[in-house]
């Protein structure tokens, strides 16, 4: 099919944590972006690009940076775009762009981001001194940037996902059965086949194979940053990456001579969003928003789980990899490898553009045998946006056309529940908690959220000291009771536990 759209430039790139003059985020955008142009062996293919999307920056922004790289690159695009926070937004992006070629609304598209974070720290710290174009806030930010919590969630310190995601990690945990220690050494064990993925993989950040017992285990060097989760097990954002693909229709690849031996198609593609607010959604530990994002983009393809070869399963936390594994429908003793990165923590989490370097990794294993059928998953926020990609040396099935899925993201959202109760009262038992920790390890606060009697959801901290805390990370937590109340003085609630040795 001519107007069907294949990725044919790829790149990725890891700056040398030694480097003595790092280039900035824009510079490593400059540098993947040509490399991918490069790789398609096509020179006129930077003279069609008529679209260019650039991931939200963490770390130093720039005031036009898709403007800014395009006057780089020579290219002179109908529509560059900065976009909104968001790791689902590469996949989001490329399933977006297969529409719009499919559609004629656009020839060539280039997609790209980066972050240089360590190598700003390591200017703070005094290390080394940077001679980089200043930083400024964007003029404009393309498309929705809607904050990922409420006022309550903000009120209880819940921005952070290091302690957002232990929420649907102690709720998975409870659901699963399995003991604290029984559970930890089950994260340990998910993320040493990452750990081992990153150590074999050139662009990984962390080239160091961990085992289940070191990553799961606290120590000084992987101290517990929000229970249950030690430093291994959150995404590495201190990193210099970056990485570019670009797209074009098969009719357009083949017109300026690109070999299909380079075209990988997007087959097929869902994005969902679950309930928006996390204490709004009925279970801490589902995403029907990943279930059905995954079914629609298999149905696109005419293919079914068993199908694909290659996975990249979003893992910036083990309760992110571990529930979108359960709603894809992976069975635990499955023996394919669920990355090809190495994951968030050990691969590196560049920001927003962690899931580009995913896809830049699978254009290069499809090249390598077309027969392999590839799936990648991305989140953004808390669990919340949801982008499912499917990746073929074949074309889909169906084509892409401008679907509409609101149906299903209507039915989605109106599960959602009311909003928690400020000023709660009474017993309420505990469906998650975080407790979170501070530079040296000790335990500092605990975060609850829970039920009432009357079936109302409230978020509460707990009453305790560090000694309860330790005592409390040691034992399932997760339906337990505790009397809860409103504290004027702090303008939350306090539940207090009967925690004994």
């Amino acid at each position: 099919m001519s107007s069907s759209p294949v990725i044919v430039g790829a790149a990725q790139f890891t700056q040398h944590k030694k480097t003595e003059r790092p280039l900035d985020p824009l510079s490593l955008m400059e540098k993947t972006s040509s490399d991918a142009l490069s790789d398609s062996g096509a020179l006129t293919l930077k003279d069609i690009i008529d679209c260019v999307y650039v991931m939200n920056l963490f770390q130093w922004s720039y005031r036009d940076a898709p403007g800014m790289l395009s006057e780089r690159l020579g290219i002179k695009p109908k529509q560059a775009s900065y976009l909104p926070i968001g790791g689902n937004t590469p996949q989001m992006i490329v399933n977006r762009t297969a529409r719009d070629l499919a559609a004629g609304r656009c020839r060539a598209v280039l997609i790209t981001g980066a972050e240089a974070i360590y190598s700003l720290r390591r200017a703070m710290k005094g290390d080394l001194v940077l001679d980089w174009p200043k930083s400024m806030p964007p003029d404009r930010i393309d498309g929705e940037n809607k904050s990922g919590v409420d006022k309550i969630e903000e009120l209880y310190d819940l921005f952070f996902p290091s302690l957002m995601y232990p929420l649907f990690e102690t709720s998975l945990r409870a659901s699963s059965g399995r003991s604290p220690d029984e559970h930890r050494m089950h994260m340990g064990k998910s993320f040493e086949h990452l750990s081992r993925i990153a150590s074999q993989n050139p662009f990984a950040w962390s080239r160091e194979a961990l085992s289940a017992e070191i990553i799961a285990t606290p120590s000084p060097d992987n101290r517990y940053i929000g229970y249950p989760y030690t430093k291994y097990m959150n995404a590495n954002v201190d990193v210099d990456q970056s990485a570019a693909v670009i797209m074009t229709t098969a009719e357009s690849a083949r017109l300026i001579g690109i070999s299909e031996d380079k075209w990988v198609y997007p087959a097929g593609g869902g994005d969902f969003n679950d309930v928006w607010y996390v204490t709004r959604r009925p279970c801490l530990h589902q995403s029907p928003a990943i279930r059905h994002a995954a079914r629609i983009a298999l149905q696109q393809a005419g293919l079914t789980i068993d199908d694909i070869n290659i996975f990249d399963i979003y893992s910036c936390f083990p309760s992110a990899f571990e529930i979108a594994r359960k709603e894809i429908g992976i069975p635990d003793n499955d023996p394919r490898e669920l990355s090809v990165t190495g994951g968030l923590p050990f691969f590196g989490g560049p920001g927003n553009n962690y899931v580009t370097h995913a896809i830049a990794t699978v254009v290069d294993l499809i090249r390598k045998d077309p027969s392999r059928k590839a799936m990648v998953t991305a989140n953004g926020w808390y669990l919340t946006k949801h982008a499912i990609g499917i990746y073929a040396g074949t074309p889909p099935r169906h084509p892409w056309t401008d679907r509409d899925d609101s149906l299903t993201q209507h039915a989605i959202d109106a599960e959602a529940l009311p909003l928690p109760v400020e000023k709660a009262s009474g017993s309420l038992a505990v469906e998650a908690y975080v407790i979170r920790h501070d530079n040296a390890g000790n335990p500092l606060l605990g975060t609850v959220v829970g039920r009432l009697k009357n079936g109302s959801r409230a978020l509460a901290v707990m009453d305790a000291d560090p000694d309860e805390l330790l005592q409390m990370e040691k034992i399932e937590w997760v339906g337990n009771e505790g009397e809860v109340r409103y504290d004027e003085a702090v303008g939350k609630n306090m539940v207090r536990f009967n925690v004994t040795d």
